[in-house]
């Protein structure tokens, strides 16, 4: 912070950083270092450089200021079921799984869970990307359309197939969700300021063209979300077509299920303005104040719910003459201005929306700094009205609607960028979440959100092949291009890991062990999944696997393929990511290493048994058996002898015990990011000797023949 304070002083800046004072508890920082600034100064290097390290390991996230707010108004607990319809690239996601978990003690979990929905199967890998740095067992990621994702209702009635595993009776009969976070896909506007190339891509129809599909994904939100729950609708654009008249639209069909609330109480230090109650929309070059002035050859373009009143004016069918026969006229483009167009609205009868809409909030960036956005919060009062729960489901098949869409479907598909240049820049909140440090995700492509109206499901083996890599492709599931999830239940393999390891009978196995493979002798990895995530799994088989899941859980344990891991007592090793989970339990092959052995075992990445400078911990190191071992860093006032006792501040490490040494398993971003925790700790301990018969890095693996736990494997 000093020498960053040094260079924002010769910068003209007061601070180099400060919190965002509306952000709870100080977690959210900003700094004024342009991208610039970063690139050509030394200290900014290094800056960067710990930015890229603790984003990539999970410690901080980059994400837009006010991207940020709208899981703030969600209210989220630690007990709740909150989905999060439109969540690639995952940034919101992230901060919802950071407070469900925020009170979790090491080796227990939230009751609550997450499941991040998208429909684009190339941002659901960058979704699940982002997500697992969090190391959680309470998320499930799907592939849907948001406005058709399943409700998994129950019928009570029907009988169970026979292919249904008898014990399972899930605890619930629907999925409903406590929160929903409703980020809907739009035009992008309101990241003009960061992307201004934007400018040269947008025009109203984008708004226009998008406003039934947000519509349709916020009804389907309402309709999943509990009594008493609440949602969030939120946009980065300002244009009152994506914004308040979609909220008044939903409104309007909820009656009196569902109120606007007003949130100007919390976050007060967060500067807002109020929502709008009376707006125009424009379309192909005029300014249509009332859907009385629209013509009728474009009512399927421009509809009633896009105006502040939401009144069809059905009735008036001199008025829609009298526009048809030259009263308002529309051309084309405004380019080529047709003979009298209505170029003042002085004389246009305004409408004014009847509703709270002034509960709405709107962000702009010359209030605090940042982009601009638009949320809504909702509260359900009680079920839907019975026609709109119905409708829907059955919306798209309207004759109206289909137009409707397919209209949407042609100004969206139009409004895509082009990427042949390799950067990232589009037109939406999605490129504004999704602004890592320079684009830390190498080779990341991410589509316009807009697309989701029109995109339909990978479903083909080309976009599969891009999706899955060059995996084989499964078919083994109800999904295609999809690998199943399939409870493990092996019961030889699942006791050979208690035993080995030791496993405490508090901790519980049965029911929370998944895998993405049918055939048990071909498990490489075992996922854990909490409570509440085993729940909808199994509400899941029972509606005939409605959810297309494409991640869940946490990887907890992964085979060992090496020559000499095949020979170990225990087929498994417990994967860095589920230590965390697991390590309270465990009881056997475990062990306390002093600051500097532990120095270098993350140094040297291997070191003999007699080369470790506490020769009791070495002796006790060479007593483990053969195969995986667990690591932790022990206080400076404790001993080797001392019970091994876990709290949040532990430190602890996956090793291989070999025939003569110990290899660390342990992705080599995380050595760094460990190396530079010790370095601070022990900055005042003398120069440490160097082991004898060291092992460099490169050669760590050779040791034992052991295929070290470098690569997160992916959770297809």
């Amino acid at each position: 912070m000093k020498s960053l304070q040094s260079e924002a002083i010769e910068g003209g800046e007061l601070v180099a950083m400060k919190p965002l004072p509306w952000y709870p508890d100080n977690l959210a920082w900003h700094s004024n270092f342009s991208r610039m600034q970063i690139r050509k100064n030394q200290t900014l290097e290094r800056f960067h450089e710990f930015l890229k390290l603790e984003n990539e390991i999970g410690n901080i996230t980059r994400q837009e200021a006010v991207s940020m707010v709208p899981p703030l108004f969600l209210d989220v607990h630690p007990d709740h079921f909150v989905l999060d319809m439109c969540a690639a690239p995952g940034s919101k996601t992230f901060q919802l799984l950071e407070i469900i978990h925020q009170s979790s003690k090491p080796g227990s979990l939230p009751d609550g869970m997450v499941i991040a929905n998208d429909l684009d199967v190339q941002r659901c890998n960058l979704l699940i990307h982002q997500t697992k740095r969090m190391c959680t067992a309470n998320l499930i990621v799907t592939n849907h359309e948001a406005q058709h994702f399943p409700g998994c209702r129950l019928n009570k009635n029907c009988s169970r197939g026979p292919q249904m595993m008898n014990e399972l009776e899930p605890s619930i009969s629907q999925l409903l969700f406590d929160r929903v976070l409703c980020d809907v896909p739009c035009s992008g506007d309101g990241t003009l300021r960061k992307a201004p190339d934007i400018w040269r891509k947008w025009n109203t129809g984008m708004g226009n063209g998008i406003h039934i599909l947000q519509v349709q994904i916020a009804m389907r939100g309402l309709s999943l979300l509990k009594v008493g729950g609440r949602m969030v609708y939120s946009t980065c654009s300002m244009n009152p077509v994506e914004n308040e008249a979609v909220v008044a639209e939903i409104l309007r069909r909820c009656g009196g299920s569902v109120e606007l609330v007003d949130v100007s109480g919390e976050l007060p230090q967060l500067l807002r303005r109020p929502g709008l109650r009376k707006w125009k929309v424009r379309d192909r070059g005029v300014w249509l104040a009332s859907y009385k002035d629209v013509p009728k050859f474009r009512r399927s373009a421009i509809v009633a719910s896009m105006f502040p009143s939401g009144r069809s004016y059905v009735d008036t069918a001199d008025r829609i003459q009298k526009c048809e026969n030259g009263g308002t006229v529309h051309p084309e483009n405004e380019s080529q201005p047709a003979e009298n167009p209505r170029t003042s609205t002085d004389d246009l009868e305004e409408e004014v929306s009847d509703l709270p809409l002034e509960h709405c909030i709107r962000m702009v960036p010359h209030d605090q700094n940042t982009g601009a956005f638009f949320i809504a919060v909702l509260h359900k009062l009680s079920p839907l009205p019975a026609t709109q729960d119905k409708s829907i489901n059955a919306q798209e098949n309207q004759s109206t609607g289909n137009d409707e869409l397919l209209e949407n479907k042609h100004v969206i598909e139009n409004t895509k960028l082009d990427s042949v240049d390799g950067t990232d820049e589009m037109i939406l909140e999605a490129a504004s979440e999704a602004d890592l440090v320079d684009d830390e995700l190498d080779g990341a492509t991410l589509e316009p959100k807009p697309s989701e109206a029109a995109q339909e499901p990978a479903d083909n083996k080309t976009d599969l092949a891009k999706s899955v890599g060059k995996r084989k492709l499964q078919i083994q599931g109800k999904w295609r291009g999809v690998d199943p999830v399939v409870f493990f239940k092996d019961e030889t393999i699942i006791n050979s890991i208690k035993t080995f390891y030791g496993i405490d009978e508090a901790f519980p196995f049965s029911g929370h062990l998944v895998t993405r493979n049918n055939e048990t002798n071909h498990v490489k990895r075992i996922y854990y999944i909490s409570k509440s995530v085993k729940d909808v799994l199994e509400l899941n088989f029972k509606v005939g696997q409605q959810l297309k899941i494409t991640s869940i859980g946490l990887k907890m344990f992964e085979r060992q393929s090496s020559r000499e891991g095949t020979s170990a007592p225990c087929l498994f090793r417990i994967s860095s990511e589920g230590l965390p989970v697991i390590l309270p339990y465990v009881r056997k092959q475990i062990l306390f290493a002093a600051p500097l052995d532990f120095k270098h075992l993350l140094q040297y990445k291997a070191v003999k048994f007699a080369d470790f400078v506490d020769a009791e911990f070495g002796q006790k190191a060479a007593n483990l058996m053969l195969g995986c071992c667990i690591i932790v860093l022990r206080d400076g006032n404790k001993t080797v002898s001392d019970p091994i006792q876990v709290d949040g501040s532990t430190i602890a490490i996956g090793c291989w015990k070999g025939r003569g040494s110990l290899s660390v398993m342990v992705t080599a971003i995380d050595c760094q990011e460990l190396l530079e925790r010790l370095a601070t700790r022990m900055e005042s301990e003398d120069a440490t000797p160097t082991p004898k018969n060291n092992v460099e890095p490169e050669q760590a693996e050779d040791v034992n023949g052991i295929e070290k736990d470098t690569t997160p494997a992916t959770d297809n």
